[in-house]
């Protein structure tokens, strides 16, 4: 489906990326859900916006956001303050469903006709009737209640038992919930309750002048730090109509490679340490370790936080710190080609790999999953490809894709993805434009919208952004692909056994952070 066939008034969003926007009435909300779901469109987010202020209450808004053929198109529907409910989307994206239950939580808005009501964010120690977004009661009414036992769905039978992991576990990972019935070792389903780290950050933001706020989104989730980043300054440039120097954007476009190729080598070192092959782990930690030294001396922090700025980047580099981006992607390249051959010659590893954690095309086309664990299921959609912007329509990027869908396939999709951030770098480091590396930015005085939309290493990252006036935020609602991709690790694990679970969830590798907000 294009975007011009949705039959509605949109709003071109002044953006790199082909953003519209409109608004419909709950006929054309449910209409145009179907007709995106026909015509191949995917679900981008769900998110709700009380439009009104502390002094005068305003009308209540669910948005979507889809991505079709050719363009995002963000769609809202003004609600009843009185009676704030909407057709419910999770039939048609099965994805929406933990995204509606969310909304809930933190607006009181409800998604009619949902078969699943529970709360997801709010884990019962909330005040009664208390909506944190809600501008007519930002203030907790009264104290928090006790936390309330979460109704996991049971699965009876003879022997069959519960195995509860979480929330707190071992290592350093961060807080969640997973019930696993199970017969033996065979997993027969598995149930999530996350929530645990929600931070408040949606109502921080409305807390932060606009052209600060940037710091923020680098930290809803620590390991995607630049592509929140960006899409967050893309949302604010996009609001305020400017247009990024041509070098500034190569100089994002290379640290986000360089958080694709750190995440990816990562990942490589634990799934080989979770498969008992602890010499992967120290292989690759050895070069992952490297590489974080590099993007300090370079731009002043390992995970180049804070280095995407509105407007551009914080640090230009000069000519002479490209060489060293560059040599490096030529040193690391052939040790991670070797590392390759080694696991996909592993006896061991390939045993624990193949046919593991499988999630068909079919079933992940169903489910919406997406990002890097869609791409190993067949699901060819990359940003960087599809709706490329600066400076990816000049880059060519030849995207990754597997179809087994398996732990093997995740695996085999990294180091792709390595091997061509590699060549990124390089072309970037070789035709970076001369110019500035950031322009100021002019807020409008009145309010207005943006939205950013970024190909992190897990996926397609999101922000819907609303300005007040005097560059206040009304409302930034940040979106990580996790949201999409943690309902099918459930999927995923069925059939397996249990000690297999720690290397299907350690392949997804998805976010509790950039997820909880």
């Amino acid at each position: 489906m294009q975007a011009a066939e949705l039959n509605l008034v949109l709003q071109r969003l002044a953006a790199p990326l082909p953003l519209w926007r409109a608004t419909v009435d709950a006929a054309q909300w449910l209409a145009k859900a179907e007709a995106i779901r026909a015509g191949d469109g995917r679900l981008v987010s769900l998110w709700g916006s009380d439009r009104g202020s502390a002094g005068a209450p305003g009308p209540l808004v669910v948005c979507a956001a889809y991505a079709v053929a050719d363009a995002l198109v963000w769609l809202e529907l003004p609600l009843s303050r009185d009676r704030p409910s909407y057709p419910e989307l999770a039939k048609l994206f099965p994805a929406a469903l933990r995204m509606q239950r969310a909304a809930a939580d933190l607006l009181g808005i409800e998604a009619s006709g949902s078969e699943d009501r529970r709360p997801w964010l709010n884990h019962g120690a909330w005040p009664a009737r208390w909506w944190p977004l809600r501008h007519d009661n930002a203030a907790p009414a009264g104290a928090p209640r006790p936390a309330a036992d979460y109704p996991f769905v049971r699965v009876q039978g003879d022997g069959v038992h519960e195995i509860p992991v979480g929330p707190v576990h071992a290592g350093i990972i961060e807080p969640g919930h997973f019930r696993f019935s199970v017969v033996g070792e065979k997993v027969l389903r598995l149930e999530q309750r996350l929530g645990y780290v929600h931070k408040g950050i949606d109502r921080r933001f409305t807390q932060l002048p606009a052209i600060d706020a940037h710091r923020l989104a680098g930290r809803m989730s620590g390991d995607s730090t630049v592509a929140f980043a960006w899409a967050y300054c893309m949302a604010l440039e996009s609001a305020a109509g400017a247009v990024v120097p041509e070098r500034a954007d190569a100089l994002r476009a290379l640290l986000l490679e360089r958080e694709r190729v750190a995440n990816h080598l990562g990942d490589l070192g634990a799934l080989g340490n979770d498969g008992a092959f602890g010499f992967g782990l120290a292989q690759f930690s050895r070069l992952r370790e490297d590489w974080l030294r590099l993007s300090m001396r370079s731009f002043g922090h390992r995970l180049m936080m804070d280095c995407v700025v509105p407007g551009g980047v914080a640090t230009d580099l000069a000519d002479s710190a490209l060489a060293p981006l560059r040599g490096q992607c030529d040193a690391i390249e052939p040790e991670v080609r070797s590392l390759r051959a080694i696991y996909d010659e592993h006896a061991g590893l390939q045993d624990r790999f193949i046919t593991t954690g499988c999630v068909t095309p079919q079933l992940a086309a169903q489910l919406g999953l997406t990002g890097l664990a869609g791409r190993a299921s067949g699901r060819a959609n990359d940003l960087r490809c599809d709706l490329s912007w600066p400076p990816y329509q000049r880059l060519s990027v030849r995207i990754a894709t597997q179809h087994n869908g398996d732990v093997a396939a995740r695996v085999s999709l990294r180091f792709d993805e390595i091997f061509e951030s590699l060549r990124l770098i390089r072309v970037l480091c070789d035709s970076l434009p001369a110019g500035a590396p950031r322009t100021d930015l002019v807020l409008p005085d009145a309010g207005s919208v943006g939205a950013g939309w970024v190909e992190g290493w897990r996926g397609e990252v999101f922000v819907a952004l609303e300005l007040g006036a005097g560059g206040t935020i009304r409302r930034c609602h940040c979106h990580d692909p996790s949201w999409h991709n943690w309902p099918v690790l459930e999927h995923a694990v069925i059939g397996n056994i249990v000690p297999d679970f720690p290397i299907i969830n350690k392949s997804f590798n998805l976010s509790y952070s950039g997820h909880d907000r």
